[in-house]
């Protein structure tokens, strides 16, 4: 069987999934907008348990320091 053959089969065999549910998983990956006031809140909260990490937010920012103490905002 030749390589094109493979790929087509590979392809027809694949995961399917319907166009609203598709589009929905699509648009939350997007959404990365503004943070409510209880999302800054949980994340200052976090924060300030970390000496390094609640010095760092009085001057850059709660966002920024979260981000550097312990990686992306989980959403």
């Amino acid at each position: 069987m030749n390589r094109t053959s493979e790929s087509h089969r590979d392809r027809d065999t694949g995961l399917t999934v319907e166009k609203e549910q598709a589009s929905s998983v699509v648009r939350q990956k997007r959404a990365a907008g503004e943070l409510s006031l209880t999302q800054l809140e949980s994340l200052r909260e976090v924060c300030e348990t970390n000496l390094a990490c609640e010095e760092m937010m009085d001057t850059t920012g709660i966002i920024a320091a979260y981000n550097a103490f312990y990686g992306p905002i989980p959403q």
